[in-house]
């Protein structure tokens, strides 16, 4: 953890400041010493999560971010999907190195639903990385595909609807941080997931990383494209899985899937359970993509997966 970060946050929390805290690829928004909202570049933004859920349009997020968030401060889902994005994106900046930098602005206007002191937050993520075990660090979120292991050792395994999704989303070229972007999930609930599914033995462990070439992206699989061989020729894509498990698919608990929920509605990941857990408020909002055609080798190689593991 950056301790220099941590400080940092505690003499604004203790000096009641209000502005923008810039640390590494993201900020944390304070009001009279709370932190109101976090983002990172390595998380999924607070906009997409609340489409995701069907809290707000794009529409009411554009106006709630140009001053006028209207009846959207009023829906009681704000607050958790708030936090969650928060914890999200505050687990990553202060798990990285960085000179923090604060510059004084007006109050965000999510400081009525979320005002979280710097010291309980600090705290958490401190709680958090005491957790952390595996060979999948926080740093490792965007640099690493996820692969899948092509053997599996045991008979039977008990996987969770989201541990399944993500399994699923494992491509061999997607990082975790690109799998959360695409399930509308937090990217900490995905690396959670990883973990898991890595000491089931459904995803290979990543290798060390390689300081010593820095003009390659350090991992397992470091090409995640296709490279031509030595005869000229261009090995095959492995097919891209869809941004959505088809309906019908295991979801995660209390959340069926097939019934005519919208995609993404589970957005409040596991670790909430642990903690009432925002790449910043932009003015262009998260628009929703429309359903692409499942690939049919991808819908063979899941269902063989599965029966696999049956």
């Amino acid at each position: 953890m950056s301790v220099a970060l941590a400080d940092e946050l505690h003499r604004l929390g203790e000096e009641g400041s209000t502005g923008v805290l810039r640390a590494g690829d993201g900020e944390f928004h304070l009001v009279r010493g709370a932190v109101a909202s976090v983002g990172c570049g390595r998380t999924i933004g607070l906009d997409r999560l609340v489409v995701e859920a069907g809290v707000a349009t794009a529409e009411d997020w554009r106006r709630a971010g140009a001053g006028d968030p209207g009846p959207l401060l009023d829906q009681p889902k704000l607050e958790t999907l708030a936090l969650l994005s928060v914890f999200d994106a505050a687990y990553f900046l202060l798990a990285s190195a960085g000179e923090p930098e604060f510059l004084p602005t007006p109050e965000h206007w999510l400081a009525p639903v979320c005002h979280i002191a710097p010291r309980a937050l600090v705290h958490e993520c401190e709680r958090r990385t005491d957790n952390d075990h595996g060979p999948w660090t926080a740093d490792l979120v965007t640099m690493v595909p996820v692969v899948p292991a092509r053997r599996i050792k045991r008979n039977q395994v008990a996987l969770t609807g989201s541990q399944v999704e993500v399994l699923a989303a494992a491509d061999t070229r997607r990082s975790i941080a690109d799998i959360a972007r695409d399930l509308g999930r937090t990217t900490y609930g995905c690396l959670i997931a990883v973990r898991d599914l890595t000491a089931a033995g459904l995803i290979e462990a990543p290798e060390p990383v390689q300081e010593t070439e820095p003009a390659q992206r350090p991992g397992r699989h470091l090409a995640l494209a296709p490279q031509p061989t030595e005869h000229g020729a261009t090995p095959t894509h492995v097919p891209a899985l869809p941004r959505r498990i088809p309906s019908g698919a295991a979801g995660p608990a209390g959340s069926p899937r097939g019934t005519g929920e919208r995609p993404g509605r589970h957005a409040i990941d596991e670790e909430a359970t642990a903690t009432a857990h925002y790449r910043g408020i932009h003015a262009g909002a998260y628009e929703p993509e429309r359903w692409q055609q499942v690939d049919r080798e991808t819908l063979i190689r899941l269902r063989a997966a599965l029966e696999e593991l049956a």
